[in-house]
């Protein structure tokens, strides 16, 4: 019975060890698949993120029920962490003993979860007795096997768990025991049907590969498209340079512009301290559910990324320059007032700069709403008064200069920039915001440096077009700005690692000298590497 079991679980594998206050430490005498933690057994598992532990606790739970010729079913649970199994109450006893000796050979964690209960009971460690205690009689029970990546950096545990939910049969139809995202009733007798990953949770789309995150069996009554569910693709994009690029030094020095304002022309903006690859990771690990990731360059491509793998594509500014006589530009404003032109771009995309990441598992949803409305975020910093001045950063003169244009638009003002996360676009609204504002458009996508005439089209611009065309509204999130010039990086970087309770944060640098580079190189490598352990497939 436990063979197709054994042979789920045993994706994870590794060296022994021992958790405590989050981080995993090594420990001398363990097995060869487990490490043993103050809060019970946690597995090893190279190339460890969430889906793929979700799906393991799923795969094992599910193979269990097999081998004793248990039927059951996938269902729509309102967690999108975890899984749900639906059983027959009639089923039960059968259940409980190949559960009891499945956990007995793979120690895990168990929950009795009570729908009416104030507060979800803690998991505990199935080789407590306790564990076992009230389960005779559970409407539904939790199953998790938790996990940890090599370098014991993440702990994914119980909310990436299994749900097993004891259905009652009331004539010709299971009564589920709690609420779920499609219905209370299913026919008793009906066959399973092959329901796509994304019904089984919004951290999951269309796009994110069979391979980690199959179509599940479930029952037909499941496969409705609900009201809240977004099926459209979401893209990423992110603009990227590396400034020590000699090449790309040489043409920085030919160019031809005027810098007026010492922070658009700062070594500090063009630094590649490869948080790219980490931003990408994060993705990975924390928003499978995007279809394909777009990296603009100036004909650079970072040495450790991959090409040849599907769902990552290099595009050159060649490439999407409406007027091509105006590169080489070096302008964040010029370049972003392009994307919209990417070939395959999807309608709804991210624009990250390479200086963000997602924080933890996000769904499209804290982006864009089920109808396709983009979400902004604005600061809670205002835009100055008055027209653009001399003393402007190149910030605020270009969020003057927003404000000024859509005020003799629409009518109304804007007062507040954006936070600095990823920017929620739709790409028609930028196409419209073109043909509206051609003059403004191509003025700012022709100047090299930044300049007081710019707009700042991804990052204010479109997303208040957007939203004054009625395809944008503003939302929040929880998020971290964090400027690297600051004397205690160190500490703050441990919070956030500490806390991992954010969904985005910016690690911005305009204003480091290169006597803060080197410290904050190997703060940044440490944290990095600690935040994001896990290689996302575009990586050599």
């Amino acid at each position: 019975m436990t063979a197709v079991f054994d042979q789920a679980l045993r994706r994870s594998s590794g060296p022994a060890g021992n958790a405590g206050d989050g981080a995993l430490r090594r420990s001398a005498q363990a097995g060869p698949t487990t490490v043993t933690a103050e809060h019970g057994d946690v597995y090893v598992e190279p190339g460890l993120t969430p889906l793929a532990a979700r799906e393991a606790n799923r795969s094992a739970l599910t193979a269990l029920l097999d081998t004793a010729g248990i039927a059951h079913f996938a269902v729509r649970g309102t967690d999108d962490h975890g899984t749900v199994v639906g059983v027959a109450e009639e089923d039960r006893e059968r259940v409980l003993s190949v559960v009891f000796r499945g956990l007995g050979q793979f120690p895990g964690h168990l929950s009795v979860i009570d729908p009416d209960a104030p507060r979800p009971a803690r998991p505990v460690s199935t080789r407590d007795p306790k564990a076992w205690r009230e389960v005779s009689a559970a409407r539904i029970l939790r199953i998790s096997w938790y996990r940890t990546d090599p370098e014991r950096h993440l702990l994914l545990g119980h909310e990436y768990g299994c749900a097993i939910e004891f259905w009652q049969r009331d004539g010709s139809y299971l009564l589920a025991p709690r609420a779920n995202r499609a219905t209370w009733a299913v026919a008793a007798d009906a066959p399973n049907v092959l329901g796509a990953a994304r019904l089984f949770s919004r951290f999951v789309s269309d796009w994110t590969p069979q391979r980690l995150a199959p179509a599940l069996a479930t029952r037909p009554e499941f496969l409705v498209n609900c009201a809240d569910d977004i099926a459209f693709p979401v893209d990423a994009v992110y603009t990227w340079v590396d400034g020590d690029d000699p090449a790309w030094q040489r043409r920085k020095a030919q160019a031809k512009g005027e810098v007026y304002h010492a922070e658009s022309a700062s070594d500090a903006r063009f630094i590649s301290r490869d948080e790219l690859r980490y931003s990408v990771r994060s993705l990975h690990l924390f928003a499978p559910w995007i279809r394909n990731v777009y990296v603009v360059t100036d004909d650079q491509v970072p040495a450790w990324l991959r090409e040849d793998v599907p769902g990552l594509r290099i595009a050159t500014h060649r490439e999407i320059f409406r007027d091509r006589s105006v590169l080489p530009v070096f302008n964040s404003h010029a370049i972003e007032s392009q994307l919209h032109r990417i070939e395959g771009l999807a309608e709804h995309f991210l624009y990250f700069n390479d200086d963000m990441f997602v924080g933890r598992p996000v769904a499209p949803h804290a982006f864009f709403t089920p109808s396709g409305t983009a979400r902004y975020f604005p600061s809670r910093n205002r835009i100055p008064q008055g027209p653009v001045v001399e003393t402007d950063t190149p910030v605020d003169a270009a969020c003057k200069n927003n404000r000024a244009l859509l005020m003799k638009r629409f009518g109304r003002v804007i007062t507040q920039p954006m936070e600095h996360i990823p920017y929620a676009l739709r790409r028609s609204a930028m196409e419209e915001a073109e043909r509206d504002f051609p003059e403004a458009w191509a003025r700012t996508a022709a100047s090299r440096f930044r300049a007081m005439t710019d707009l700042s089209p991804t990052s204010s611009f479109a997303l208040y077009y957007a939203a004054l065309t009625g395809r944008a509204q503003p939302g929040s999130m929880p998020f971290t700005y964090l400027q690297l010039a600051v004397p205690d990086l160190a500490d703050r970087l441990q919070r956030l690692l500490d806390g991992r309770d954010q969904d985005t944060f910016c690690l911005n640098d305009a204003f480091s000298t290169p006597e803060d580079i080197e410290a904050q190189q190997e703060l940044l490598d440490g944290f990095l590497n600690a935040y994001f352990p896990t290689p996302s497939p575009y990586e050599r």
